[in-house]
């Protein structure tokens, strides 16, 4: 990335200081970090839960899991429409109330009960992550946008570091309760966020203005936005599991963990600079460098060398999502918003979806080598895609 401020230098620092100096900012920052842990600890606190504190084995804490995914992707572009239309704080009312009673009668269900309550949970899962996106995109000014999605990209990095870490500990150490901790989490997460009643439309936009139809936005720039994220995830959800696979045949998977700060560090470096930089690649260029940065990662070999071989494809990870999300942001209708940050998490947990049953089987039929080739070879067409759509739509403007 050409002209770009180094990493630690004062021209970086001062762009995420402009940008934190921004009403509203900082609060924004830190209270929406802190109110997508309880959602990032979902998925590993149930699967503990049903597969160890119940028994009932991985299977079934796989479809308790596949509930809350499936209900998250169908949910998320709904209270999307319903913020568009109400407003933040009715959606927050609603989603409190509902997962104060889902996770207060979790240890009163048997795992056949669990699968129905725990889509409906998803379905109205605090949206935290898309309202932060949504309040970037309609009160950060144009000028500050790319640092301020950089930063929320970075911010999400460690909450999925942090996350299922606390999940874990809760699930271990606190089985009887544990449940009602998480629930107690969520309560105060909403709260929070109600209480910070963070802007989701631009100034002088009002709640329960018309939205455009769908037809009208959703087109094919939004349509290779979204599948740009979703390819990302995509790549990010085959390779972990490709890694997993490999340190585990060489009786490594202790190593897992150093290896995976290791990719979580250099995408915070990358997200960083992303932010930082004066000019920097279109989605459609960082999506290919992700894919291409990935690619070594099929070399395998023993945990240091996979380690290493982690932090090319950890570089643009998190400017691929900052960049995808920025161009939702900006290509979103300010009355359709809500739905289009919701179509957005949407592609998030598609990609995590499509990524996971397709990298196992070339993990067990192939090798875990072909994990990852085969995800690199599908994101490098999504992003060779979103290059001629992009190109054509900036070709049109200057005929």
């Amino acid at each position: 990335m050409a002209d770009t401020a180094v990493g630690g230098s004062p021209g970086a620092l001062a762009t995420y200081r402009a940008v934190l100096r921004l009403p509203g900012l900082t609060p924004l920052v830190g209270i929406g970090f802190a109110a997508r842990l309880p959602v990032t600890a979902v998925g590993v606190f149930l699967t503990l839960h049903v597969a160890v504190g119940m028994d009932r084995g991985f299977a079934a804490a796989g479809l308790v899991g596949g509930a809350v995914t499936a209900g998250v992707a169908l949910g998320a572009p709904l209270l999307g429409r319903l913020i568009d239309r109400h407003g933040l704080r009715p959606v927050l009312l609603l989603c409190g109330v509902v997962q104060a009673v889902f996770w207060a009668v979790v240890p009163l269900l048997g795992a056949t009960a669990l699968v129905p309550a725990a889509l409906v949970a998803g379905l109205l899962m605090p949206p935290a992550f898309s309202i932060v996106r949504q309040s970037l995109a309609a009160s950060v000014p144009a000028g500050h946008q790319r640092p301020a999605f950089a930063l929320d990209a970075m911010s999400v990095e460690v909450t999925y570091a942090v996350g299922p870490a606390l999940g874990t500990l809760v699930a271990l150490t606190l089985p009887g309760s544990g449940p009602w901790v998480v629930g107690a989490a969520f309560v105060l997460a909403v709260a929070a966020l109600a209480v910070l009643d963070p802007p989701v439309r631009p100034p002088g936009v009002a709640h329960g203005e018309r939205p455009p139809r769908l037809r009208a936005w959703l087109r094919s720039p939004m349509l290779v936005a979204l599948a740009s994220t979703g390819a990302a995830i995509l790549m990010l959800t085959a390779t972990e599991l490709a890694v997993v696979a490999m340190l585990t045949a060489r009786d490594e998977t202790a190593w897992f963990a150093l290896a995976n700060t290791v990719w979580c560090a250099a995408s915070l470096l990358g997200g960083w600079i992303y932010g930082a930089a004066r000019r920097t690649p279109p989605t459609a260029g960082l999506l290919a460098l992700l894919a291409v940065g990935s690619l070594p990662v099929a070399l395998g070999g023993p945990w240091w060398t996979i380690t290493l071989l982690l932090v090319p494809a950890g570089a643009f990870c998190a400017p691929a999502l900052a960049a995808a999300a920025e161009t939702v942001g900006r290509l979103a209708p300010d009355a359709a918003r809500g739905v289009a940050t919701g179509l957005h998490s949407s592609a998030l947990m598609v990609g995590a979806t499509i990524a996971s049953p397709l990298a196992g089987v070339l993990i067990e039929t192939v090798a875990p080598w072909a994990a990852v080739v085969v995800a690199a070879l599908l994101v490098l067409g999504v992003a060779g895609v979103a290059a001629a759509v992009t190109g054509t739509r900036a070709g049109s403007r200057t005929r």
